[in-house]
């Protein structure tokens, strides 16, 4: 009997809730995400459209834990079957949370913004996340901008901040918390994501791949793994996992782009692919990186959804 009195007092006065991460492509929502976890799990690039998938993050902290959705940035560009899933993915991420994390540039509002704005109701609890507040040079201009963002959308709260600042990230994580419904944990207090390893493997490639070729390589480029296989590892290795993962891109140009001069850039994706996933994942990894060409994949919605999108 005590023991069951013990769990329910460690039980009561827990807090457990979902935030979604919202804003349009390349505001900084998957680093505030990796911020917000103390890990990465989101993939982060200069490239705009980085992420595509509904990425979950947990971070439990004292009595809280907190739920993180990324979503893609909320596409207005082109009306391709690519796009209609991803900005399917925002919609539905936006629908059934306890708190939206609507992330802006600090003292910036464009088209783009008020389309992804214009999606969110009015029923949830919405935080204008000022991001990249590093980046602006004259924090007077902020007050009066942030007026202007209050006759837009009626937010809970302003939160002007940089996802690269620690003190910043505690603070919007003591924001978040008084908006989460008192009730039990949904993960362990040491879980980080609900995406598998093998989806991971193939962010990471993907996150190097427009690391590594810039502004060059169309948004529209993806990652298939074909193979994601787990053994004992040997000496002072847990274990060895072996990966093959397929480049998907739309022209033989773009082919070329991938492998580089004598293989040397699709070489380079491979190892920092490797030494990375070896550090998430605890293990010893062998990587296999092929590039296929698929015309107009984007295009055609089977293949969009056979490549892993909703």
């Amino acid at each position: 009997m005590n023991t069951e009195l013990e769990v329910s007092a460690d039980v009561s006065g827990r807090r457990c809730g979902l935030v979604a991460i919202v804003g349009k492509p390349n505001v900084g929502k998957s680093t505030l995400l990796n911020a917000l976890v103390g890990q990465k799990i989101s993939i982060t690039s200069r490239k705009a459209q980085t992420t595509r998938h509904r990425i979950t993050g947990m971070h439990t902290l004292g009595k809280t834990q907190f739920v993180f959705v990324d979503t893609p940035g909320f596409q207005t560009r082109h009306n391709n079957a690519l796009n209609r899933s991803l900005n399917k993915t925002v919609m539905g991420a936006v629908g059934d949370v306890d708190l939206i994390l609507f992330v802006v540039e600090a003292g910036m509002f464009n088209q783009a913004d008020a389309k992804v704005l214009s999606v969110l109701g009015k029923d949830i609890p919405t935080l204008l996340v000022a991001n990249k507040l590093d980046q602006v040079n004259r924090r007077a201009d902020i007050a009066p901008w942030l007026q202007g963002m209050q006759q837009r959308h009626s937010f809970a709260e302003f939160v002007p901040m940089s996802a690269k600042n620690a003190k910043d990230i505690e603070r919007l994580l003591g924001i978040c918390e008084k908006y989460l419904p008192e009730q039990d944990w949904w993960y362990a207090d040491d879980e980080l994501t609900d995406r598998s390893e093998k989806f991971l493997a193939s962010e990471t490639v993907r996150e190097k791949l427009f690391r590594l070729t810039g502004d060059e390589l169309p948004y529209t480029s993806t990652v298939v793994i074909d193979k994601f296989e787990e053994e004992a590892g040997r000496g002072k290795q847990k274990r060895f996992v072996k990966i093959a993962a397929t480049i998907v891109v739309e022209r033989e140009g773009h082919k070329a782009m991938v492998i580089g001069d004598k293989g040397e850039r699709i070489k380079r994706i491979g190892t920092e692919t490797r030494m990375e996933l070896e550090k998430l994942m605890d293990a010893k990894v062998f990587l296999e990186l092929w590039v296929k060409v698929r015309s107009g994949w984007a295009d055609d919605e089977a293949r969009v959804r056979s490549f892993g999108y909703e």
